[in-house]
Parts: C-alpha cells; structure tokens; sequence
C-alpha cells in the first residue's frame, strides 16, 4: 500500500475542505436528497464548517496517499448528551483512491487513538453502513451499537478505551 498521510488543516485551508466537500455532497446527494444552490454548489453551513479550526477536539484533515490529496476526514467532539467522546464525523476518500484501504486505515488509525469514540454513519448510505461495518470489526477495541435518539437515520457505533 501507497504511504498515507493524516495532515491537520489550518483555517487558511478552509476553502479547500470546501472545495473537497463538494465531491463528498456529491455522492450522498441522492440519499441525502439534496438539490444544488442557484450557483450549482452543494449548500455548506459556514458556521459549522469553521468550527473544525476554531472548536476544542474539532478538526479537518487531509488525506494524503504519496503525497497527493486523496480525500479529507473531519473529527468532531461529540455533542450529544452523557456521551463524552470524539466522533469521526466525515471521511471522503476520492474514486481514484478507494478500494485499497485507504478509508479504512485512516478510520482505525483515529478509532484506535486514546479515549472514547462515535463512528457514525448513515442508514441509506449503503457503501457507508458496509464501511462502518467492516471498521468496527476490524478494531481492537470494544464497540458496541448505541442508540441515542436524535437522528433514526444515523447508525451509531460507540468505541471504548476501557474494556467493560
């Protein structure tokens, strides 16, 4: 396998995690029935978007195979209620990248760093719930499917540090 690389944005990047989001609005739009904005780009929530430079816990990376951008994963603090834990929020890894391991080094690698974590995945997102599926297998830590209550369309896997 090509080397991967996991390299932190700054807020001066913003606009190419935007630029990449597009490709990533893209190919859930049609689960996700979203439509395009009157300039033909996928609707982005700016205040949401610069919290991945401005909030504790919260970042956007690049992925990078041999050097080249090959995809972007977004890590949030979780914010739903009793569960203190970090979320794998967003990984898009581009066509020309996938099917080699890539996503599914990059989610382990997070999934596996210290403290709590969320992977959570959409259930009309067949690919996804599939990916979800086969990291939470892959990992060497408990993990466990949660139901939290506040989106039936999201699928949600809780990891833990601490063995129960």
């Amino acid at each position: 396998m090509l080397p991967i690389e996991l390299q932190r944005t700054t807020a001066d990047q913003a606009d190419l995690i935007r630029n990449l989001y597009q490709f990533y609005a893209y190919e859930s739009s049609d689960w996700e029935q979203e439509d395009v904005e009157v300039d033909g780009r996928f609707y982005i929530h700016e205040d949401h978007l610069v919290r991945y430079w401005q909030s504790p816990g919260w970042s956007a990376s690049l992925v990078l195979v041999d050097g080249f951008i090959a995809g972007f994963v977004l890590v949030e603090r979780s914010e739903l209620p009793g569960i203190d834990a970090m979320e794998l929020a967003d990984l898009f890894i581009l066509k020309r990248y996938r099917r080699q391991g890539i996503g599914r080094a990059v989610a382990i690698e997070l999934l596996t760093q210290p403290g709590d974590w969320l992977l959570r995945c959409h259930a009309l997102d067949t690919g996804a719930v599939a990916f979800c599926n086969a990291v939470v297998s892959d990992l060497h830590r408990p993990a466990q499917r949660i139901f939290p209550g506040d989106d039936p369309q999201l699928l949600t896997y809780q990891i833990t540090s601490v063995l129960h």
